[in-house]
Protein backbone atom coordinates (compact mmCIF):
# COMPACT_ATOMS: atom_id res chain seq x y z
CA UNK A 1 0.00 0.00 0.00
CA UNK A 2 1.29 3.42 -0.95
CA UNK A 3 -0.09 6.93 -0.57
CA UNK A 4 2.27 9.48 -2.08
CA UNK A 5 1.65 13.19 -1.61
CA UNK A 6 3.11 15.86 -3.84
CA UNK A 7 2.67 19.53 -4.57
CA UNK A 8 3.83 21.04 -1.32
CA UNK A 9 6.25 23.94 -1.18
CA UNK A 10 6.82 27.48 0.00
CA UNK A 11 4.51 30.32 -0.99
CA UNK A 12 3.74 33.80 0.19
CA UNK A 13 0.56 34.63 2.01
CA UNK A 14 -2.32 34.83 -0.44
CA UNK A 15 -0.76 32.33 -2.79
CA UNK A 16 -2.03 28.95 -3.95
CA UNK A 17 -0.86 25.36 -4.00
CA UNK A 18 -2.42 22.19 -5.32
CA UNK A 19 -1.65 19.02 -3.39
CA UNK A 20 -2.03 15.59 -4.92
CA UNK A 21 -2.08 12.14 -3.38
CA UNK A 22 -1.61 9.09 -5.57
CA UNK A 23 -2.74 5.76 -4.17
CA UNK A 24 -1.71 2.21 -5.00
CA UNK A 25 -1.95 -1.22 -3.47
CA UNK A 26 -5.58 -1.03 -2.37
CA UNK A 27 -9.00 -0.36 -3.90
CA UNK A 28 -8.96 3.44 -3.79
CA UNK A 29 -12.62 3.81 -4.73
CA UNK A 30 -13.71 1.83 -1.67
CA UNK A 31 -12.12 4.24 0.80
CA UNK A 32 -13.05 7.66 2.05
CA UNK A 33 -10.08 9.97 1.80
CA UNK A 34 -8.91 12.78 4.02
CA UNK A 35 -6.32 15.50 4.23
CA UNK A 36 -4.86 15.88 7.70
CA UNK A 37 -2.25 18.44 8.66
CA UNK A 38 0.13 18.87 11.53
CA UNK A 39 1.72 22.19 12.32
CA UNK A 40 4.94 22.44 14.33
CA UNK A 41 4.28 21.76 17.99
CA UNK A 42 0.60 21.00 17.41
CA UNK A 43 -1.56 17.94 17.05
CA UNK A 44 -3.03 16.60 13.86
CA UNK A 45 -5.99 18.47 12.40
CA UNK A 46 -8.51 17.10 9.92
CA UNK A 47 -8.56 19.61 7.08
CA UNK A 48 -10.94 17.94 4.64
CA UNK A 49 -12.59 14.62 3.95
CA UNK A 50 -14.38 13.21 0.92
CA UNK A 51 -16.52 10.11 0.66
CA UNK A 52 -15.98 7.33 -1.84
CA UNK A 53 -18.27 8.79 -4.48
CA UNK A 54 -17.60 12.43 -3.59
CA UNK A 55 -21.17 12.93 -2.39
CA UNK A 56 -20.05 13.91 1.11
CA UNK A 57 -17.38 16.50 1.73
CA UNK A 58 -16.12 18.04 4.94
CA UNK A 59 -13.96 21.10 5.49
CA UNK A 60 -12.57 22.44 8.71
CA UNK A 61 -13.93 25.89 9.47
CA UNK A 62 -10.43 27.30 9.14
CA UNK A 63 -10.22 26.39 5.45
CA UNK A 64 -13.82 26.71 4.24
CA UNK A 65 -14.06 28.85 1.14
CA UNK A 66 -10.33 28.61 0.49
CA UNK A 67 -9.64 24.88 0.01
CA UNK A 68 -11.32 22.47 -2.41
CA UNK A 69 -10.97 18.71 -2.19
CA UNK A 70 -11.60 16.34 -5.07
CA UNK A 71 -10.88 12.80 -6.10
CA UNK A 72 -10.64 10.84 -9.32
CA UNK A 73 -11.27 7.17 -8.67
CA UNK A 74 -10.33 6.28 -12.24
CA UNK A 75 -6.72 7.28 -11.61
CA UNK A 76 -6.58 6.73 -7.84
CA UNK A 77 -5.86 10.37 -7.07
CA UNK A 78 -6.92 12.74 -4.33
CA UNK A 79 -6.37 16.48 -4.67
CA UNK A 80 -6.52 19.55 -2.48
CA UNK A 81 -6.60 22.95 -4.13
CA UNK A 82 -5.51 25.54 -1.59
CA UNK A 83 -6.12 29.20 -2.34
CA UNK A 84 -5.56 32.38 -0.36
CA UNK A 85 -3.06 30.61 1.84
CA UNK A 86 -2.31 32.03 5.27
CA UNK A 87 0.68 31.63 7.56
CA UNK A 88 -1.45 29.47 9.86
CA UNK A 89 -1.79 26.94 7.02
CA UNK A 90 1.89 26.10 7.43
CA UNK A 91 2.06 22.40 8.27
CA UNK A 92 2.88 18.96 6.99
CA UNK A 93 -0.11 17.74 5.00
CA UNK A 94 -0.95 14.04 4.94
CA UNK A 95 -3.47 12.14 2.91
CA UNK A 96 -5.17 9.27 4.68
CA UNK A 97 -7.59 6.51 3.73
CA UNK A 98 -10.41 5.11 5.82
CA UNK A 99 -13.18 2.61 5.16
CA UNK A 100 -15.65 4.86 6.96
CA UNK A 101 -16.41 8.50 6.22
CA UNK A 102 -16.70 10.80 9.19
CA UNK A 103 -14.85 12.98 11.65
CA UNK A 104 -14.22 10.00 13.92
CA UNK A 105 -13.08 7.68 11.16
CA UNK A 106 -10.13 5.44 11.89
CA UNK A 107 -7.50 5.74 9.21
CA UNK A 108 -6.20 2.58 7.64
CA UNK A 109 -3.45 4.08 5.50
CA UNK A 110 -1.31 7.23 5.63
CA UNK A 111 0.99 8.96 3.24
CA UNK A 112 4.41 10.26 4.19
CA UNK A 113 3.33 13.90 4.14
CA UNK A 114 4.26 16.98 2.16
CA UNK A 115 5.43 20.27 3.69
CA UNK A 116 3.49 23.46 3.06
CA UNK A 117 5.12 26.68 4.23
CA UNK A 118 3.34 30.02 3.94
CA UNK A 119 5.31 33.15 4.63
CA UNK A 120 3.63 36.39 5.59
Amino acid sequence: VHLVESGGGSVESGGSLNLSCTASGFTFGHYAMSWVRQAPGKGRELVSAISTGSSKIYYADSVKGRFTVSRDNAVNTLSLQMNNLKSEDTAVYYCAASLDYGLAAAYDYWGQGTQVTVSS
